[in-house]
Protein backbone atom coordinates (compact mmCIF):
# COMPACT_ATOMS: atom_id res chain seq x y z
CA UNK A 1 0.00 0.00 0.00
CA UNK A 2 1.20 3.49 -0.33
CA UNK A 3 1.63 5.61 2.21
CA UNK A 4 5.06 7.95 1.54
CA UNK A 5 5.41 9.38 -1.70
CA UNK A 6 8.65 12.01 -2.56
CA UNK A 7 8.67 14.54 -4.50
CA UNK A 8 12.46 15.81 -6.32
CA UNK A 9 12.01 18.93 -7.52
CA UNK A 10 9.03 21.50 -6.34
CA UNK A 11 8.47 23.98 -8.88
CA UNK A 12 5.19 24.41 -10.81
CA UNK A 13 4.48 20.18 -11.52
CA UNK A 14 6.39 19.39 -8.53
CA UNK A 15 4.25 21.75 -6.30
CA UNK A 16 1.37 21.36 -8.37
CA UNK A 17 1.40 17.58 -7.68
CA UNK A 18 2.33 17.96 -3.77
CA UNK A 19 -1.13 19.64 -3.63
CA UNK A 20 -3.27 17.10 -5.83
CA UNK A 21 -2.03 14.23 -4.23
CA UNK A 22 -2.62 15.55 -0.49
CA UNK A 23 -6.70 15.51 -1.38
CA UNK A 24 -6.08 11.89 -0.02
CA UNK A 25 -5.06 12.62 3.20
CA UNK A 26 -3.65 8.74 3.82
CA UNK A 27 -0.61 9.67 1.77
CA UNK A 28 2.29 11.46 3.05
CA UNK A 29 4.72 13.91 1.21
CA UNK A 30 8.13 14.02 1.61
CA UNK A 31 9.57 16.84 -0.82
CA UNK A 32 13.17 17.75 -1.51
CA UNK A 33 14.86 20.39 -3.79
CA UNK A 34 17.75 22.23 -4.07
CA UNK A 35 16.42 25.27 -3.24
CA UNK A 36 15.64 25.65 0.50
CA UNK A 37 13.12 28.57 -0.06
CA UNK A 38 11.14 26.40 -2.47
CA UNK A 39 11.48 23.48 0.44
CA UNK A 40 10.06 26.42 3.07
CA UNK A 41 7.69 27.67 0.85
CA UNK A 42 6.12 24.16 -0.58
CA UNK A 43 6.11 22.92 3.04
CA UNK A 44 4.23 26.54 4.43
CA UNK A 45 1.52 26.01 1.21
CA UNK A 46 0.77 22.64 1.91
CA UNK A 47 2.30 20.34 -1.11
CA UNK A 48 4.73 18.77 1.03
CA UNK A 49 4.25 17.09 5.03
CA UNK A 50 8.09 17.12 6.02
CA UNK A 51 11.71 18.00 4.30
CA UNK A 52 14.23 15.88 3.56
CA UNK A 53 17.99 16.87 3.21
CA UNK A 54 18.85 15.36 0.26
CA UNK A 55 17.40 13.73 -2.77
CA UNK A 56 18.58 10.41 -1.54
CA UNK A 57 17.15 10.63 2.05
CA UNK A 58 13.57 11.49 0.81
CA UNK A 59 13.58 8.31 -1.93
CA UNK A 60 14.71 6.20 0.99
CA UNK A 61 11.38 7.01 2.96
CA UNK A 62 9.00 6.55 -0.26
CA UNK A 63 6.91 3.75 -1.32
CA UNK A 64 6.92 6.03 -4.56
CA UNK A 65 9.34 8.41 -6.37
CA UNK A 66 8.86 11.33 -8.35
CA UNK A 67 11.01 13.13 -9.98
CA UNK A 68 9.52 16.24 -10.66
CA UNK A 69 12.89 17.70 -12.77
CA UNK A 70 14.18 18.49 -15.74
CA UNK A 71 14.91 15.71 -18.18
CA UNK A 72 18.30 15.68 -18.04
CA UNK A 73 18.14 16.16 -14.27
CA UNK A 74 16.07 13.22 -13.73
CA UNK A 75 18.80 11.20 -15.88
CA UNK A 76 21.29 11.91 -13.82
CA UNK A 77 18.97 11.48 -10.75
CA UNK A 78 18.21 7.52 -11.91
CA UNK A 79 22.06 6.76 -12.27
CA UNK A 80 22.59 8.13 -8.65
CA UNK A 81 19.84 5.99 -7.47
CA UNK A 82 21.56 2.72 -8.41
CA UNK A 83 23.10 3.26 -4.72
CA UNK A 84 20.10 4.29 -3.15
CA UNK A 85 19.04 2.18 -0.23
CA UNK A 86 15.79 2.11 -1.98
CA UNK A 87 12.32 0.01 -0.55
CA UNK A 88 11.78 -3.05 -2.07
CA UNK A 89 8.26 -2.57 -3.58
CA UNK A 90 9.44 0.80 -4.64
CA UNK A 91 7.95 2.60 -7.51
CA UNK A 92 9.83 5.65 -9.45
CA UNK A 93 8.11 7.62 -11.69
CA UNK A 94 8.72 10.85 -13.28
CA UNK A 95 7.06 14.28 -15.33
CA UNK A 96 9.53 14.63 -18.01
CA UNK A 97 8.12 15.64 -21.36
CA UNK A 98 10.33 13.21 -23.11
CA UNK A 99 10.11 9.36 -22.23
CA UNK A 100 12.78 7.83 -23.96
CA UNK A 101 15.93 8.70 -22.44
CA UNK A 102 14.81 9.01 -19.06
CA UNK A 103 13.22 5.33 -19.81
CA UNK A 104 17.22 4.07 -20.87
CA UNK A 105 18.61 5.52 -18.23
CA UNK A 106 16.01 3.96 -15.74
CA UNK A 107 17.17 0.12 -17.26
CA UNK A 108 20.09 -0.72 -14.94
CA UNK A 109 17.27 -0.24 -12.46
CA UNK A 110 14.92 -1.80 -14.01
CA UNK A 111 17.45 -5.13 -14.30
CA UNK A 112 17.84 -4.72 -9.95
CA UNK A 113 14.33 -5.22 -9.76
CA UNK A 114 12.86 -1.57 -9.19
CA UNK A 115 9.57 -0.88 -10.78
CA UNK A 116 10.07 2.16 -13.27
CA UNK A 117 6.38 3.82 -14.73
CA UNK A 118 7.78 7.27 -16.65
CA UNK A 119 5.32 9.95 -16.62
CA UNK A 120 3.92 13.01 -18.09
CA UNK A 121 1.17 15.19 -17.03
CA UNK A 122 0.79 17.36 -19.96
CA UNK A 123 0.01 20.37 -18.18
CA UNK A 124 1.62 24.14 -17.45
CA UNK A 125 1.01 27.24 -16.73
CA UNK A 126 1.80 31.22 -18.04
CA UNK A 127 3.71 31.24 -14.44
CA UNK A 128 6.04 29.12 -12.98
CA UNK A 129 7.63 27.79 -9.64
CA UNK A 130 6.50 26.77 -5.78
CA UNK A 131 4.50 29.93 -5.94
CA UNK A 132 1.99 28.85 -9.08
CA UNK A 133 1.49 25.29 -7.71
CA UNK A 134 -2.27 24.86 -7.73
CA UNK A 135 -4.01 21.12 -6.89
CA UNK A 136 -6.03 21.87 -9.89
CA UNK A 137 -3.70 21.72 -12.29
CA UNK A 138 -3.79 18.92 -14.12
CA UNK A 139 -7.44 18.44 -14.15
CA UNK A 140 -8.91 17.25 -17.16
CA UNK A 141 -5.13 16.84 -18.55
CA UNK A 142 -3.92 14.09 -19.94
CA UNK A 143 -1.14 12.17 -17.95
CA UNK A 144 0.27 9.90 -19.99
CA UNK A 145 2.55 6.49 -17.89
CA UNK A 146 4.94 4.88 -19.96
CA UNK A 147 6.14 1.83 -18.15
CA UNK A 148 9.15 -0.28 -18.52
CA UNK A 149 8.40 -3.74 -20.08
CA UNK A 150 7.61 -6.21 -17.35
CA UNK A 151 5.80 -4.09 -14.83
CA UNK A 152 2.78 -5.81 -13.13
CA UNK A 153 -0.61 -4.80 -14.10
CA UNK A 154 -0.60 -4.60 -10.47
CA UNK A 155 2.04 -1.83 -10.07
CA UNK A 156 0.47 0.35 -12.78
CA UNK A 157 -3.02 0.16 -10.91
CA UNK A 158 -1.21 1.51 -7.70
CA UNK A 159 0.48 4.48 -9.68
CA UNK A 160 -3.19 5.37 -11.57
CA UNK A 161 -5.08 4.67 -8.11
CA UNK A 162 -2.35 7.21 -6.85
CA UNK A 163 -2.39 9.62 -9.43
CA UNK A 164 -6.53 9.81 -9.49
CA UNK A 165 -6.50 12.59 -6.99
CA UNK A 166 -5.19 15.01 -9.80
CA UNK A 167 -8.24 14.75 -11.84
CA UNK A 168 -6.15 14.09 -14.95
CA UNK A 169 -6.76 11.63 -17.67
CA UNK A 170 -4.61 8.72 -17.45
CA UNK A 171 -3.18 6.96 -20.53
CA UNK A 172 -0.71 4.26 -20.92
CA UNK A 173 1.99 4.52 -23.80
CA UNK A 174 5.37 3.21 -25.19
CA UNK A 175 7.70 5.84 -24.78
CA UNK A 176 8.68 5.90 -28.12
CA UNK A 177 4.94 6.39 -29.28
CA UNK A 178 5.27 9.46 -26.72
CA UNK A 179 8.28 11.14 -28.26
CA UNK A 180 6.99 10.54 -31.68
CA UNK A 181 3.49 12.28 -31.08
CA UNK A 182 4.94 14.80 -28.64
CA UNK A 183 7.23 15.75 -31.19
CA UNK A 184 4.41 16.52 -34.21
CA UNK A 185 1.80 18.30 -31.60
CA UNK A 186 4.37 20.05 -29.30
CA UNK A 187 8.25 20.12 -29.51
CA UNK A 188 7.69 20.85 -33.32
CA UNK A 189 5.09 23.85 -33.10
CA UNK A 190 7.36 25.55 -30.64
CA UNK A 191 10.56 25.38 -33.47
CA UNK A 192 7.70 26.24 -35.78
CA UNK A 193 6.39 29.32 -33.49
CA UNK A 194 10.30 30.73 -32.62
CA UNK A 195 11.15 30.49 -36.37
CA UNK A 196 8.26 32.90 -37.20
CA UNK A 197 9.08 35.25 -34.81
CA UNK A 198 12.94 34.71 -35.52
CA UNK A 199 11.97 36.36 -39.14
CA UNK A 200 9.80 39.35 -37.65
CA UNK A 201 12.50 40.36 -35.54
CA UNK A 202 15.37 40.28 -38.36
CA UNK A 203 12.41 42.10 -40.57
CA UNK A 204 11.79 45.05 -38.17
CA UNK A 205 14.43 47.24 -39.88
CA UNK A 206 12.91 47.44 -42.57
CA UNK A 207 9.62 47.98 -41.31
CA UNK A 208 9.79 49.83 -38.22
CA UNK A 209 5.70 49.58 -37.76
CA UNK A 210 5.65 45.70 -38.02
CA UNK A 211 5.52 44.83 -33.94
CA UNK A 212 2.38 47.26 -33.88
CA UNK A 213 1.24 45.17 -36.74
CA UNK A 214 2.20 41.36 -34.87
CA UNK A 215 0.50 42.58 -31.82
CA UNK A 216 -2.80 40.57 -33.39
CA UNK A 217 -3.01 37.38 -34.64
CA UNK A 218 0.57 36.87 -35.29
CA UNK A 219 1.34 37.53 -31.80
CA UNK A 220 -1.79 34.64 -30.61
CA UNK A 221 -0.47 31.87 -32.95
CA UNK A 222 3.67 32.60 -31.90
CA UNK A 223 2.37 33.21 -28.11
CA UNK A 224 4.26 29.66 -27.49
CA UNK A 225 7.56 30.83 -28.04
CA UNK A 226 7.51 32.63 -25.05
CA UNK A 227 8.28 29.58 -23.23
CA UNK A 228 11.69 28.65 -20.96
CA UNK A 229 14.64 28.75 -23.89
CA UNK A 230 16.39 26.09 -21.48
CA UNK A 231 14.02 23.71 -21.39
CA UNK A 232 13.36 23.88 -24.49
CA UNK A 233 17.22 23.82 -25.68
CA UNK A 234 17.13 20.36 -23.83
CA UNK A 235 13.80 19.31 -25.18
CA UNK A 236 14.99 19.74 -28.69
CA UNK A 237 18.02 18.18 -28.02
CA UNK A 238 16.10 15.09 -26.01
CA UNK A 239 14.04 14.66 -28.97
CA UNK A 240 16.53 14.92 -31.38
CA UNK A 241 16.02 12.38 -34.06
CA UNK A 242 11.75 12.44 -33.98
CA UNK A 243 12.16 16.50 -34.36
CA UNK A 244 14.59 15.65 -37.46
CA UNK A 245 11.90 13.92 -39.10
CA UNK A 246 9.09 16.59 -38.12
CA UNK A 247 11.66 19.32 -40.09
CA UNK A 248 12.03 16.75 -42.93
CA UNK A 249 8.40 16.39 -43.79
CA UNK A 250 7.84 20.26 -42.84
CA UNK A 251 10.34 21.36 -45.91
CA UNK A 252 8.90 18.99 -48.34
CA UNK A 253 5.69 20.43 -47.63
CA UNK A 254 6.98 24.35 -47.90
CA UNK A 255 8.68 23.26 -50.77
CA UNK A 256 5.37 22.08 -52.39
CA UNK A 257 3.85 24.71 -51.24
CA UNK A 258 6.79 27.05 -52.84
CA UNK A 259 5.78 24.94 -56.14
CA UNK A 260 2.03 26.04 -55.93
CA UNK A 261 2.64 29.73 -55.80
CA UNK A 262 5.82 29.20 -58.62
CA UNK A 263 3.23 27.85 -60.91
CA UNK A 264 0.09 29.70 -59.79
CA UNK A 265 -2.02 26.59 -59.52
CA UNK A 266 -4.90 28.10 -57.88
CA UNK A 267 -6.88 25.01 -57.29
CA UNK A 268 -3.68 23.60 -55.32
CA UNK A 269 -3.61 26.85 -53.45
CA UNK A 270 -7.26 26.41 -52.40
CA UNK A 271 -7.07 22.76 -51.56
CA UNK A 272 -4.03 23.52 -49.42
CA UNK A 273 -6.31 25.73 -47.12
CA UNK A 274 -9.84 23.95 -47.50
CA UNK A 275 -7.98 20.80 -46.60
CA UNK A 276 -5.75 22.37 -43.25
CA UNK A 277 -9.57 24.43 -42.31
CA UNK A 278 -11.24 21.34 -42.50
CA UNK A 279 -9.32 19.25 -40.51
CA UNK A 280 -8.57 22.10 -37.47
CA UNK A 281 -12.23 22.50 -37.53
CA UNK A 282 -13.05 19.09 -36.61
CA UNK A 283 -10.16 18.81 -33.87
CA UNK A 284 -11.52 18.29 -30.08
CA UNK A 285 -12.42 22.05 -28.86
CA UNK A 286 -11.22 22.26 -25.06
CA UNK A 287 -13.89 24.88 -24.40
CA UNK A 288 -16.48 22.62 -25.61
CA UNK A 289 -15.47 20.61 -22.54
CA UNK A 290 -12.96 18.04 -24.41
CA UNK A 291 -9.65 17.65 -22.44
CA UNK A 292 -6.63 19.45 -22.69
CA UNK A 293 -3.45 18.68 -25.57
CA UNK A 294 -0.34 18.86 -24.95
CA UNK A 295 0.45 22.47 -25.57
CA UNK A 296 -0.19 24.34 -22.68
CA UNK A 297 -2.48 27.35 -23.86
CA UNK A 298 -4.61 30.07 -21.74
CA UNK A 299 -8.30 29.92 -22.88
CA UNK A 300 -9.51 33.00 -24.23
CA UNK A 301 -12.14 34.85 -24.61
CA UNK A 302 -12.87 37.45 -27.34
CA UNK A 303 -15.26 40.35 -26.38
CA UNK A 304 -16.65 43.41 -28.69
CA UNK A 305 -17.27 45.96 -26.47
CA UNK A 306 -18.20 49.24 -27.14
CA UNK A 307 -15.38 52.13 -27.11
CA UNK A 308 -15.95 54.66 -24.17
CA UNK A 309 -14.09 54.93 -21.18
CA UNK A 310 -14.14 52.98 -18.13
CA UNK A 311 -15.37 49.78 -20.03
CA UNK A 312 -12.41 47.50 -19.53
CA UNK A 313 -13.11 48.49 -15.66
CA UNK A 314 -16.54 47.31 -16.00
CA UNK A 315 -16.21 44.02 -17.74
CA UNK A 316 -13.12 43.17 -15.11
CA UNK A 317 -15.73 44.11 -12.37
CA UNK A 318 -18.44 42.20 -13.63
CA UNK A 319 -15.60 38.90 -13.29
CA UNK A 320 -14.54 39.86 -9.71
CA UNK A 321 -17.75 40.17 -8.25
CA UNK A 322 -18.35 36.35 -9.96
CA UNK A 323 -15.29 35.37 -8.13
CA UNK A 324 -13.84 34.65 -11.74
CA UNK A 325 -10.03 34.89 -12.13
CA UNK A 326 -8.25 35.89 -14.99
CA UNK A 327 -4.62 35.27 -16.34
CA UNK A 328 -4.32 38.07 -18.78
CA UNK A 329 -6.33 40.71 -20.76
CA UNK A 330 -5.24 43.32 -23.22
CA UNK A 331 -6.54 45.07 -26.10
CA UNK A 332 -6.22 44.07 -30.03
CA UNK A 333 -6.02 46.76 -32.66
CA UNK A 334 -5.06 44.47 -35.64
CA UNK A 335 -7.68 41.95 -36.03
CA UNK A 336 -7.16 40.29 -38.82
CA UNK A 337 -8.35 36.63 -38.05
CA UNK A 338 -9.04 38.40 -34.15
CA UNK A 339 -12.73 38.23 -33.04
CA UNK A 340 -13.36 40.87 -30.61
CA UNK A 341 -11.05 44.01 -29.55
CA UNK A 342 -10.67 42.85 -26.18
CA UNK A 343 -9.21 39.73 -25.61
CA UNK A 344 -9.52 38.11 -21.92
CA UNK A 345 -7.62 35.18 -20.83
CA UNK A 346 -8.61 32.58 -18.28
CA UNK A 347 -6.28 29.36 -16.93
CA UNK A 348 -9.46 27.18 -17.32
CA UNK A 349 -12.01 26.43 -20.08
CA UNK A 350 -14.60 26.43 -16.54
CA UNK A 351 -13.86 29.76 -15.96
CA UNK A 352 -14.11 30.72 -19.52
CA UNK A 353 -17.43 29.21 -19.84
CA UNK A 354 -18.17 30.83 -16.78
CA UNK A 355 -17.01 34.10 -18.11
CA UNK A 356 -19.04 33.99 -21.26
CA UNK A 357 -22.33 33.11 -19.68
CA UNK A 358 -21.68 36.44 -17.08
CA UNK A 359 -21.02 38.46 -19.91
CA UNK A 360 -23.21 37.19 -21.92
CA UNK A 361 -26.39 38.71 -19.87
CA UNK A 362 -24.80 42.59 -20.16
CA UNK A 363 -26.94 43.49 -23.03
CA UNK A 364 -23.87 45.83 -24.32
CA UNK A 365 -21.74 42.57 -24.47
CA UNK A 366 -21.36 40.11 -27.62
CA UNK A 367 -18.89 37.37 -27.27
CA UNK A 368 -17.24 34.93 -29.90
CA UNK A 369 -14.42 32.12 -29.43
CA UNK A 370 -12.02 32.32 -31.11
Amino acid sequence: MIRNVAIIGLGLIGGSLGLALKRNEAIRIIGFDNSETTLKEAFEKGAIDSIACTAKSAAEQADVIIFATPVNTTVNLLSEALSWGLKEDVIITDTGSTKRPIMKAAQKLVEKGVVVIGGHPMAGSHKSGIAAAQAHLFENAYYILTPSKGVKDKKIEQIRNLLTTTKGKLMLLEADEHDSMTAIISHFPHIVASSLVTRLARQQEKHPFLTNLAAGGFRDITRIASADPIMWRDVTIQNRDELLKQLDGWLQSMNEVRDMLLTHDELEIYRFFAEAKEYRDNLPATYKGAVQGALYTTFDLHVDIPDHPGVISEVTKILADERISLTNIRIVETRTDVYGILVISFQTSDDRKKAKDVLGRQTEYSMQIL
